[in-house]
């Protein structure tokens, strides 16, 4: 019924549009099935009206949250926005190794080869 009401709505017809919408929110409740969450993004929740951006929804981005407001009812939905910096992941070499007590903190790094040199002479 979603691909029916965006059909519609390109052709101008917004009222049989939102008569979709309607239609389909209504069996959606009655066999208590749950919409696709691709098609809940669609419609207002408020008066069912089918949106077209810039003619019946108008959205904006504010503070890490997209806001959705009706233009029929004034309704605004608010979601997380997916263009939300993310910070990436600590490189692995940029985490700090446990420094070893004969290291002390003037001293620098000791590879891995100089510790197998090392232990090794130490069990002969």
């Amino acid at each position: 019924m979603f691909v029916l009401a965006e059909r519609e709505s390109f052709s101008g017809h917004l009222d049989l549009a939102n008569r979709y919408v309607a239609l389909a929110r209504k069996v959606g409740m009655r066999y208590n099935v749950r919409l696709l969450p691709e098609y809940r993004e669609l419609y207002c929740r408020s008066c069912s009206t089918f949106w077209v951006e810039g003619r019946t929804v108008r959205t904006r981005l504010r503070g890490g949250k997209r806001v959705r407001t009706c233009l029929q009812c004034g309704h605004q939905r608010r979601t997380p926005s997916a263009t939300r910096a993310v910070r990436p992941a600590a490189a692995p070499e940029a985490i700090p190794r446990p420094v070893r007590r004969e290291e002390g903190a003037l001293s620098g790094p000791v590879s891995d080869e100089a510790d197998l040199a090392d232990e090794e002479t130490e069990e002969e």
